[in-house]
Order: C-alpha cells, then structure tokens, then sequence
C-alpha cells in the first residue's frame, strides 16, 4: 500500500466513518478500528507504505484482543447490575424506615400534646 493510498483510506475514514470505510474499502471493521488506535498509540504511522508485523496487530491477535474487551466490558455490566440492585433495596429499607421513623415521631407529638 502507498502513502498516496493510505493517507486517502484515512481520509476516507474520517469523511464517511470507520463501518463505511472498512465496508467500501472491503476490510473488516474491527480491523480499521485497530489501525486507527495504533495510529493514535504510535503503533501506525499514516506514512509507512505497509501494515507489517511490528506496527500492527496480526487478526488473531486482533480477534483475542476484542474478546478480552467483550469479558471485561461484561464483567463491569455484571458488577454494574448488582450495584444498583442493592442502591434499590437500600433505598427501599431507608424509605420505609423513615416513614416508620416519621410515624413514630407523629405518635408520639399526638401522644404529648393530646
């Protein structure tokens, strides 16, 4: 691949998106995803003719890259439902102790002054 080629695929990425890029110029989409954050790391230089070995991810490791990310991003939905799960229970039990407290509190005004 040429400079010329690799600086209009970029360009092409930016004016239409990365999903249309990778679809127009017939890569996968992850793969355009992977080459623009080792561009963004330093990995990728816009100028080197080739996408060798050394400055970018080979699919394999590519493809065990995105699964890690899909476990971890999971893991994070899991730990992110069970806190809210408890934030909704421990408001409940404050809702309801407060309106006991408050209850209470009306009891025993009546009971002073009444």
């Amino acid at each position: 691949m040429t400079t010329n080629t690799k600086h209009r695929q970029l360009s092409l990425l930016e004016e239409i998106g990365g999903a249309k890029a990778a679809k127009e110029l017939g890569i996968p989409d992850g793969t355009i995803y992977c080459w623009v954050k080792a561009f963004k790391e330093g990995r990728l230089s816009a100028s080197e003719a080739s996408h060798t070995p050394k400055n970018a991810l080979s699919l394999n490791d590519e493809l065990i890259e995105l699964r890690k990310r899909v476990k971890e991003q999971d893991k994070e939905i899991r730990r992110l439902k069970e806190e809210n799960e408890f934030l909704e229970e421990a408001s409940a039990f404050f809702a309801a102790s407060r309106r006991k407290s408050a209850k209470t509190e009306i009891n025993v005004y009546c009971n002073q002054n009444g």
